[in-house]
């Protein structure tokens, strides 16, 4: 295995820290299609990135040292079982490179939340530590890897709207979509996904076929709504209360939860959305969202 020094002075490398940016991922819509035999269910959705997120800023160090910070840094999972340090270590060995790296990890994502908050973590861990380390770009060995580390991690690679079928394997990139003004809502509570497909119940849907231009996501669904209301009740009352907002043009829950959106005619209803529902409930974690860009 070669030490760092060795990787720096082979590759002449002289990044020395960086910023990436970890995006909340929206299910606009999530379709459940069939259970394969190994048990894993094989879904349809499409799925888009917002401007919210998580940030991971990385710098050059002896050993490897993550630290958390941020609204959400206590309920976050920290050591070996947290994603990004996976992500690295996973990095490190597949180039047999030691993993020399500080990584601060700002949480602003609520955990099992339905927003793919760890999965972005752990796809900004590995494009970051690749330019951090100097590993030559590689795309399809970042998606390998990202595939070991769980099902949402190759798509938070992409970052732009995608196609998602299969059990998260089967992505078409789609062209970039016109600006969209969301709300997101989550009750904070933690609403786990494999508690959420174990209490699954409605038949499959049939596939969706696709088009390669989306005109109407308001007429999908999301399957895991009722699953995902089993296990967290008050999922209900969020997407109750995205209801009752202004200029709302549909509302839906998030991959498997808890986090629910709205989305607006435009940036000021969606801003009007934001400051009603923060008076109505103060609890609940709120924001205003775009698409990223």
């Amino acid at each position: 295995m070669l030490l760092w020094t060795e990787v720096l002075r082979r590759l002449n490398v002289s990044c020395k820290s960086l910023s990436v940016f970890a995006p909340a991922k929206l299910n606009l819509f999530l379709h459940v299609t069939g259970k394969r035999i190994d048990g894993h269910h094989t879904l349809q959705s499409l799925v888009v990135f917002v401007d919210v997120g998580d940030h991971l800023t990385l710098s050059q160090q002896d050993g490897l040292e993550i630290n958390v910070n941020g609204s959400f840094a206590a309920t976050l999972i920290n050591g070996e079982d947290n994603l990004v340090y996976k992500a690295a270590m996973l990095l490190a060995q597949h180039y047999q490179v030691l993993p020399h790296a500080k990584i601060i990890l700002t949480k602003n994502l609520p955990v099992a939340s339905g927003i793919g908050g760890g999965s972005s973590d752990a796809a900004a861990a590995l494009q970051g530590l690749a330019q951090l380390w100097g590993f030559p770009e590689e795309p399809d060995i970042l998606l390998a890897l990202a595939a070991k580390l769980g099902a949402d991690v190759p798509a938070c690679v992409y970052k732009t709207p995608l196609w998602v079928e299969g059990t998260g394997d089967q992505i078409t990139l789609l062209p970039d979509m016109p600006d969209q003004h969301f709300v997101l809502v989550n009750p904070l509570v933690p609403t786990p996904t494999p508690k959420v497909f174990a209490s699954f119940q409605r038949r499959f849907s049939d596939p969706v076929p696709l088009s390669g231009h989306i005109t109407d996501v308001a007429t999908y669904r999301n399957d895991l709504t009722e699953a995902a209301i089993t296990v967290t009740p008050v999922i209900r009352d969020v997407l109750g209360a995205l209801a009752a907002t202004d200029e709302c043009l549909f509302h839906r829950l998030s991959g498997s939860g808890a986090t629910c959106f709205g989305l607006y005619s435009g940036a000021e209803a969606a801003s009007r959305a934001v400051r009603q529902l923060r008076i109505d409930y103060p609890d609940w974690w709120i924001v205003e969202a775009g698409l990223l860009k």
